[in-house]
């Protein structure tokens, strides 16, 4: 196996990895201060910047299916962890948003299935604020999909092509 091929594996497993730990870590015991729609927006923002860059990345590859795969193992963790994020820190600072106490594995587990959309049904949004969160995630995940997916795969095709 070629190291670029190792690399190509490694990079967005890596990635990936580092974004875990990042959610994990995070320190989440700040009071609510009525900030955290701006930080969910600003994430927002930060994702859509991160899939700008990353497609520019793609344009200047040698290897733009690779650099596309790594995109996507950026773009696509880094969304469902800003909700999940958003969702646990709801749930914290207002008990009863969700049908069940979430933790951030719980959190991340939930954004996942709505992502997937599975929907056990297992863990559900309850109060307003919650159910306008999981509908903007739910729109997100769309166009994460949808546009996402379709200007990468159009990258990687017009830098290979």
């Amino acid at each position: 196996m070629s190291r670029a091929m190792i690399a190509a594996v490694v990079r967005p497993v890596t990635t990936v990895g580092v974004l875990l730990l990042v959610y994990y870590r995070l320190p989440m015991d700040q009071p609510e201060n009525g900030h955290t729609v701006l930080r969910l927006v600003s994430g927002i923002l930060l994702v859509v910047v991160v899939l700008w860059w990353q497609v520019r990345m793609i344009a200047r590859s040698r290897r733009p299916l690779w650099q596309g795969v790594q995109a996507l193992a950026l773009v696509i963790p880094l969304f469902l962890l800003l909700f999940a994020n958003a969702c646990f820190l709801l749930a914290r600072h207002q008990p009863g948003s969700f049908s069940v106490e979430l933790s951030r594995t719980d959190a991340l587990y939930f954004v996942v299935t709505v992502f997937a959309t599975v929907g056990f049904g297992d863990i559900v949004p309850v109060s307003e604020l919650a159910r306008i969160v999981v509908t903007v995630q739910m729109i997100g995940d769309l166009l994460v999909i949808g546009v996402a997916l379709k200007v990468i795969l159009l990258a990687v095709r017009r830098r290979s092509g």
